[in-house]
């Protein structure tokens, strides 16, 4: 089905030539079924290419949706020009009264930080909140995920030795979960992070639920029914070179950065990287869109 961008975004054009279709407010006037209205707080350095992995996804699933790009009033980016975010991106105060059907919160590079030292930590939590109350489904991407959890139930995130990079086998721990459908046993997913939640932290009492996870990379996906959240600590969203990037990225600045497992063919960097994820990127938000249009459809009550 198609989906509404900001006019002018560069990842309008890459998505026509895939073959994505877009309405216009006018189009959707027309339709019995009204658009989702799904708000990204895109909290990556490189805005565009985040923009473009959730617009390919969002713009895949079997519902019209119109996506909101927001950003941090509290902090301003460095990596992303002021010409960008001032044509396509909002601020949460502008939308904080408007009727949003999803949220989703994405990574960011502070992995080393103490939450309440980010600069927009805040900022943040006033988010999330709102998105608790007033928001029917959220979804917590990597350090988004992190930091949701800590915000609403005080779980640590705890450093690892080093960084763990790849892409890893998950089994699926819930198999009736909704988000799930048609995951069956297992799945591969990239990770790229410094961290991670442990299933010995999670408060007994708070109601999360272990839906996927690894015996290599630990938690994947968490659901959480009270705050009517997903807390994803992978990058089901990432495309094929995403991770060979980053690899290359880090080998530049002199960074240590092993290769990442799982990923090149016989894990050779100068070989191609192997994209096991691909299907499960798009059941996973194809899922997650359509939990929140039968919500929507049956009206049902989201206020906590």
């Amino acid at each position: 089905m198609p989906i509404s961008l900001s006019e002018g975004l560069p990842a309008r054009r890459i998505l026509a030539e895939e073959g994505i279709e877009f309405f216009t407010n006018s189009d959707a006037a027309r339709w019995s079924m009204r658009p989702l209205r799904i708000a990204v707080l895109n909290l990556m350095p490189d805005k565009q290419a985040t923009e473009l992995q959730l617009a390919r996804l969002l713009g895949s699933t079997p519902t019209p949706v119109e996506l909101c790009l927001l950003t941090t009033e509290s902090y301003t980016p460095t990596n992303t020009s002021a010409a960008h975010l001032d044509a396509h991106y909002r601020m949460w105060e502008d939308i904080r009264n408007e009727s949003i059907d999803g949220l989703i919160v994405t990574g960011a590079p502070v992995a080393h930080m103490n939450f309440e030292d980010v600069g927009y930590w805040r900022e943040l939590c006033t988010i999330l909140s709102w998105a608790r109350l007033q928001v029917p489904q959220t979804l917590y991407l990597c350090w988004g995920a992190l930091a949701a959890l800590y915000h609403f139930h005080g779980v640590p995130k705890r450093n690892l030795l080093a960084k763990l990079f790849g892409v890893f086998p998950n089994r699926v721990v819930e198999p009736g979960a909704s988000v799930l459908n048609g995951f069956q046993d297992g799945f591969w997913a990239p990770v790229s992070r410094h961290t991670e939640v442990r299933s010995a932290d999670l408060p007994a009492d708070g109601g999360l639920k272990v839906l996927a996870e690894s015996s290599e990379a630990g938690i994947c996906l968490i659901e959480d029914e009270a705050c009517r959240a997903l807390y994803m600590f992978n990058h089901l969203e990432y495309e094929t070179g995403t991770l060979d990037a980053e690899y290359r990225r880090d080998l530049a600045a002199g960074k240590a950065i092993h290769v990442p497992e799982h990923y090149y063919v016989d894990d050779d960097p100068d070989e191609l990287p192997i994209n096991r994820w691909r299907l499960y990127s798009y059941l996973l938000f194809s899922n997650w869109i359509g939990d929140i249009y039968q919500r929507a459809r049956l009206g049902v009550a989201e206020v906590a």
